[in-house]
């Protein structure tokens, strides 16, 4: 968002020269004595709030850049509702200028007035019993997401995230997404993922946002559709999740020629009929196919048993 990038992006750079100043996240962290590599960051300038959302972690300290003056009470507002409530915010208006002014109040007591617009909230964490944290490995529990039962679980998620493999800045398809699971937690892998769910039910791909803006990834791109057909004129993926609709007609063989080389594809089969393609496409290009039993411990009268979920077959692939 700073003019100088958006300069780069525009002229040659044998053409500028650069006169470096102290950033604002620089100045508000010599105020308040807090070590840079301590510190989580995040711009919230015309951004959606719900970023702010991976970084309430308790204890944390996070400097947020904000769009204007109202938007520390909002944020006041979402830490509350998230049982944030007790955080420490504090505000450092006109950072350098001769107006500079710092303020500080708990979230949930916010009651500030005539907030300079700029302004950067520093924020130190403090979570109530019942906050919304979202843990920093794949995985995060079912009753994190918003379905209607189709969700790839909790366990199978995180063996699928492993398959997938995230790198810094590739973008996924999530195919048949579902609640979005798969692509949300794809993208909180690291701020520079990206995902593109694709989804023939409008419900679902109503929630499938919902979803993605309350794990704190509202960036996440959602197409209402059905595969192959929604696929065309997408952007060239660097990974694909096929865990609905993968037996319909032309969808693995779309998405295999949709990848790019080097690229990892993940299919998961619960039906006989999917995992049949599975099996010939495993035969036919190679890869890992892999066999999922998940069992959980639940009541059988006054004792405990093991009650299976239904197997998953997954097939793993690298395109050449």
């Amino acid at each position: 968002h700073g003019v100088g990038a958006t300069l780069a992006r525009k002229v040659k750079q044998q053409e500028m020269h650069v006169f470096p100043a102290p950033s604002a996240v620089s100045l508000a962290a010599a105020r308040l004595g807090w070590a840079l590599q301590d510190i989580e960051t995040v711009s919230l300038h015309g951004r959606p709030l719900d970023l702010i959302r991976p970084l309430l972690q308790p204890r944390a300290r996070i400097l947020a850049l904000t769009s204007d003056a109202e938007a520390p009470a909002a944020i006041a507002r979402l830490l509350t509702e998230l049982d944030f409530g007790a955080s420490r915010l504090t505000i450092l208006e006109a950072l350098g200028g001769p107006s500079e002014d710092h303020r500080t109040i708990r979230a949930d007591a916010f009651d500030l007035e005539n907030i300079n617009p700029l302004n950067v909230l520093a924020v130190e964490v403090e979570s109530g019993p019942d906050a919304r944290v979202l843990p920093l490995t794949s995985g995060l529990a079912d009753h994190l997401f918003d379905h209607d039962g189709q969700i790839t679980k909790r366990e199978i998620r995180a063996i699928t995230l492993s398959a997938l493999a995230p790198r810094r800045g590739e973008l996924l398809w999530d195919i048949g997404a579902g609640s979005g699971s798969i692509g949300i937690e794809w993208m909180l892998a690291h701020p520079s993922m990206r995902t593109i769910a694709i989804e023939a039910d409008p419900i679902r791909a109503a929630r499938i946002g919902r979803n993605a803006a309350v794990c704190g990834v509202p960036g996440l791109v959602v197409v209402e559709g059905s595969a192959p057909r929604a696929l065309a004129r997408l952007d060239t993926p660097d990974a694909i999740f096929i865990g609905g609709g993968g037996s319909d007609a032309g969808v693995l063989n779309a998405a295999i020629k949709a990848l790019r080389p080097g690229g990892r594809l993940v299919a998961n089969a619960v039906t006989l009929e999917m995992e049949a393609l599975l099996l010939a496409q495993h035969t036919k290009l190679g890869g890992d196919l892999t066999r999922i039993a998940i069992s959980r411990a639940s009541p059988v009268g006054a004792m405990q048993a093991w009650r299976p979920a239904m197997p998953v077959t997954q097939w793993s692939w690298v395109k050449p």
